[in-house]
């Protein structure tokens, strides 16, 4: 996959405790933000199913034209939170506003500027694609709005092919397409995305991603929930990652992994002479059957790897299995997943 070097994240072209989500806008960076730059914003949130509470008091901020990527495992908030923000449940603490609007009193001047995906949801099998959408543009009022064609709407996540076939028949991949046709019908200045891309194969994922960016580029904003990491890494111009109703992670994806060491893992034979100094990592030395395995966690990576190398020069030191490797989003989402509800709560 290339990434382009325009500056732009929704240029690229494929994929490569802290409760409050960071507070500049990624448009204008260093800029104090005003409340016409919010599209979200939810204030010690919380959401609970009887006495168990899901979402526990966290900070969320979209800012316009900005995709936004909530992360976590199953059970951490993240479909709870969306149907908060987009107002299908009532908070039992803090407070959310979207386009400046309470979305569940307001719910109904806010239906014409927003689209949402649901994570499931149930279409009509014996309709149509064509007819579907025609019939939701009567039943919304969408019509009025939308300036494309049903056909066209098919067109852009590729179901013309299918415009004509009981939806009943059409895979589950293809009904996944057709939820976010629906939720483009109006041409919305936000999107709601429930993991959008579940049950796709690749080539209509990367299609749907392409679509996603086109969206961002002409300013649409975006709060999307994935499982997908590379989904995030792709397109997400900030992230947060939910563990047991709190944030745990959260800023652009960049200014995430630069927080984290990289590393370098090898093997060496027994009786090789001490580690080179300085390092600027942290190395740590395990014994084993056949020598010493080492792992350096560092923030300069290219700047330990070159002295690591050169001492294996100068000492003629075979480095087995060296490996060197940027942090990854992986390695953030799996450390978070690792910690426990009481040490999420600290």
């Amino acid at each position: 996959m290339n990434t382009t070097s325009t500056g732009d994240r929704h240029t690229r072209q494929g994929a490569s405790g802290a409760t409050t989500a960071p507070s500049a806008p990624p448009t204008s960076p260093g800029a104090r933000p005003t409340a016409d730059d919010v599209a979200v914003t939810a204030t010690g949130l919380r959401c609970a199913y009887g006495d168990y509470e899901a979402v526990r008091g966290i900070d969320l901020t979209a800012y316009r034209g900005e995709l936004l990527a909530v992360l976590g495992t199953n059970g951490a908030g993240k479909t709870t939170t969306l149907e908060a923000l987009e107002g299908r449940r009532a908070p039992d603490g803090g407070g959310v506003r979207v386009l400046g609007m309470d979305p569940r009193r307001q719910r109904r001047r806010l239906a014409a500027r927003i689209g949402v995906v649901l994570q499931e949801s149930a279409l009509p099998d014996e309709l149509t694609p064509a007819e579907f959408l025609a019939l939701w543009h009567k039943m919304t009022g969408a019509g009025k709005l939308a300036h494309r064609p049903v056909d066209e709407q098919l067109a852009r996540v590729d179901l013309m092919h299918r415009r004509d076939v009981r939806i009943g028949r059409l895979s589950g991949g293809e009904r996944r397409r057709l939820d976010l046709a629906t939720a483009l019908s109006a041409d919305p200045e936000l999107l709601f995305l429930d993991e959008p891309t579940a049950g796709l194969d690749p080539e209509s994922r990367a299609g749907t991603w392409e679509l996603l960016r086109d969206l961002l580029r002409t300013g649409t904003t975006a709060v999307l929930t994935t499982h997908y990491l590379e989904e995030a890494e792709a397109l997400a111009d900030r992230l947060a990652i939910l563990h047991d109703g709190r944030i745990a992670v959260a800023g652009a994806l960049d200014e995430v992994l630069a927080a984290r060491d990289a590393r370098i893992r090898c093997d060496l034979d027994p009786g090789a002479p001490s580690l080179p100094q300085p390092l600027t990592g942290h190395a740590t030395v395990t014994p084993q059957r056949d020598g010493h395995h080492i792992e350096i966690r560092t923030r300069d990576l290219a700047d330990d790897l070159a002295t690591l190398l050169g001492w294996s020069q100068t000492h003629a030191v075979a480095l087995r299995h060296l490996h060197a490797s940027e942090p990854t989003l992986a390695e953030v989402f799996h450390d978070v997943a690792g910690t426990t509800r009481e040490e999420a709560t600290i």
